[in-house]
């Protein structure tokens, strides 16, 4: 059954224990337990005897996973997909765990043996686990509350980002960069903070050793095998210190993230290398997960047929290569190159190609890797040109030629699974990461495909009527656009990543009604999600009576968690509305999370960013012009291609009935000097001299 009412009566009225398995599209693992226990007969049949049994994407209810992922983590140290819960018929929780193996083996108990003990508890200590499991809920609510302890000041701010910045330090990887040995996930919310930091203390030592771990790590990010060199864009994580093994599915919140992350590099350090790490994220986006209506699609799955009669699929089938394969697809002579070469040898010394393959045994337990090779960039272009006698510039056309004839023979192959479901909160994740590389890259075409996907949100993913987002679409029959029959609510990461989505745009646009909408999501997320009295916002809204709990996320993963978005977000929304508690509200949130930012920011770095905002006050960088003159549109770039973490933009553009002038009174006294594009950089609505010099401002901005 799907998690609902039916499925709840149904355990009531039969008096059975409910089993839950709470799994997403692109989980492995999930599918190895749907194979081998759910597909068995035998299996099936205790199941269905003794438990009603839920099943749950928890990428359409993170609702629901959070609530039981809180209590598999507390009992048993550990949490992970696909999740297995076993519920009282009031849905309380009393065992869990994550992945069981259908029968038993040396070291693990097996599903169906589970399944077995715990309907014979059920039926021989009834009244004791349902007095175990309301303890259990006792607890949870206890230790999972995040609250404003007293004291209602945010903590201080220099504190906070220094204890970060060195845990971070501690943690990193002076070699191959990232913040663990293995496995390591590229996670931008670490590679944001130190970019904030830098900017903060871009004199000092430590400034600029945050400035080195993060480009040092996003550089070989994109040299490893975790960066897709034939297909575009990142995987998931990588299972080595190298970056070179990943988990192959590719998920769209990290390619809306990473385009914004590497565009920020690219404006730091004017390097094209992440210029062109960018392009490559939001070509694979553009082509492999967008919907012809606007929006775009979750995942593809890490696992798909090596060729099109295999009967079984493998991990990374689609990816992978047999030297081989290579050697016959690149067979041409170099020209220019040491006598004798080929294409094939050029791309495979350079891309670490092994003739028995070049994965570590240890890293491939199902051996589903023997003989291939995962493409990692071992050299530099510099280094493999002079290694075969070549220029750069010529080695890398060839690379490029290569990259082409094995992309053509690659979509010969059987693709992996698309999860085709449109999530609010993803999407908002992705709309960002084009239209910030829009912005710093000064490319109109991403700003154009941003602007699509956020009209399509507003189509598909928003009720007019009740001002509400909704969180999930699906690509139904002939491309159209479906919604389910009874439509999944927007949870508080919906408002907050697209509020925030809706923002970047506008500062990339500068259409007004996307800075309008935003300012409608914000109110609605204040009405459905704050906690008035211990401040933050909760994960989702009241009155769902099968929620046991409602949380707040306390730490920063794949995805930043949505409180800590939610305090730029709400000093943004002040900015560009004159509504100061916003900003009041931003204070409150940092409160509530006072002592786990103080204690260990390198949970919260996002949250941690945010404090140095907070302090710092944000600075309204206001231009006075035509948004169609040359003059104007050189100050415009200006402004995109300066990282300034502490800003938010916007165009006085002299029609005063437009919806900034009637939010911000005050951009009517700001005008143009000697006729020509002026800018103000403004705090708290009080100005600056007008500056009408690009070298001037973009000194302005960089203090």
């Amino acid at each position: 059954y799907p998690w609902g009412q039916e499925a709840f009566d149904k355990a009531k009225t039969e008096n059975k224990l409910i089993f839950l398995s709470v799994g997403y599209s692109t989980c492995h693992w999930c599918h190895v337990m749907e194979e081998e226990s759910f597909k068995s007969k035998e299996i099936g049949e205790i199941m269905n005897e003794h438990f009603i049994c839920i099943k749950v994407d928890r990428e359409e209810r993170p609702d629901v996973d959070k609530v039981y992922m809180t209590f598999v983590q507390a009992t048993s140290g550990g949490g992970g997909w696909p999740m297995s819960v076993w519920l009282t018929p009031d849905l309380k929780p009393f065992a869990g765990g994550t992945y069981f193996p259908p029968e038993d083996g040396v070291h693990r108990v097996g599903f169906r043996t589970v399944l077995l003990r715990i309907a014979e508890q059920w039926k021989e200590n009834k009244d004791a686990l349902l007095e175990s499991s309301q303890r259990i809920l006792e607890a949870l609510r206890h230790t999972s509350e995040v609250r404003v302890q007293g004291q209602e000041s945010p903590p201080p701010p220099k504190e906070v980002m220094d204890t970060c910045f060195q845990q971070l330090s501690r943690s990193y990887d002076e070699d191959y960069g990232g913040f663990s040995k293995s496995p390591k996930f590229p996670t931008p919310v670490n590679l944001n903070f130190l970019f904030t930091y830098w900017a903060l203390h871009r004199t000092t030592p430590e400034g600029a050793r945050a400035l080195q771990m993060a480009l040092h790590t996003l550089k070989m990010m994109a040299h490893g095998g975790i960066h897709d060199h034939i297909g575009q864009g990142f995987h998931r994580y990588s299972t080595d210190q190298h970056w070179h093994v990943p988990h192959f599915e590719k998920m769209l919140y990290d390619q809306g993230q990473l385009a914004a992350v590497y565009s920020r590099a690219f404006q730091i350090s004017g390097d094209e290398f992440f210029a062109d790490v960018v392009r490559d994220i939001l070509l694979y986006v553009s082509r492999d997960l967008s919907d012809q209506a606007g929006g775009f699609y979750s995942a593809e799955d890490a696992d798909s047929y090596p060729t099109t009669t295999s009967g079984e699929k493998r991990e990374g089938a689609f990816c992978v290569w047999a030297a081989e394969e290579l050697r016959a697809l690149l067979p041409d002579p170099v020209k220019g190159a040491t006598e004798g070469t080929t294409l094939g040898d050029v791309f495979m010394h350079h891309y670490g190609v092994e003739e028995a393959g070049n994965v570590d045994p240890t890293k491939d337990p199902h051996q589903e890797l023997t003989g291939k090779n995962i493409l990692i960039a071992r050299y530099s272009t510099e280094l493999t040109a002079a290694r075969f006698g070549l220029e750069p510039g010529q080695l890398r056309a060839l690379l490029q030629e290569c990259q082409q004839r094995l992309s053509s023979a690659r979509a010969q192959r059987p693709r992996p699974h698309l999860d085709t479901k449109m999530l609010a909160a993803w999407n908002g994740l992705m709309i960002s990461g084009f239209a910030q590389a829009g912005a710093a890259l000064a490319e109109q075409g991403y700003v154009s495909r941003a602007a699509q996907a956020a009209a399509f949100l507003r189509t598909h993913l928003f009720d007019p009527d009740s001002g509400r987002l909704l969180r999930s679409c699906y690509r139904g029959k002939d491309n159209s656009v479906e919604q389910s029959a009874v439509p999944i609510q927007g949870f508080l990461e919906d408002y907050v990543f697209v509020i925030q989505a809706l923002f970047d745009l506008y500062e990339a646009s500068l259409e007004q009604g996307w800075l309008e909408w935003a300012l409608h999501l914000q109110h609605m997320q204040d009405k459905l999600f704050w906690d008035p009295k211990g401040f933050a916002y909760f994960s989702t809204e009241a009155g769902d009576p099968s929620l046991l709990l409602r949380l707040k996320d306390d730490q920063d993963g794949a995805e930043p968690t949505p409180n800590s978005v939610a305090v730029t977000n709400l000093l943004r929304a002040a900015c560009y509305s004159g509504h100061m508690e916003w900003g009041e509200k931003a204070g409150r949130i940092l409160a509530a999370f006072s002592e786990r930012l103080q204690k260990i920011p390198i949970t919260l770095p996002e949250m941690a960013r945010a404090t140095a905002v907070f302090h710092h006050t944000l600075k309204q960088v206001v231009i006075c012009g035509d948004p169609q003159g040359g003059d104007t549109k050189e100050m415009l770039h200006c402004v995109r291609s300066v990282f300034s973490p502490n800003k938010v933009l916007m165009v006085a553009d002299g029609d005063s009935a437009g919806f900034l002038y009637h939010q911000l009174p005050f951009l009517a006294s700001l005008e143009r000097k000697d006729g020509k594009a002026t800018a103000y950089i403004c705090s708290n609505f009080t100005c600056s001299l007008p500056v009408t010099s690009v070298q001037e401002l973009r000194g302005m901005l960089s203090l």
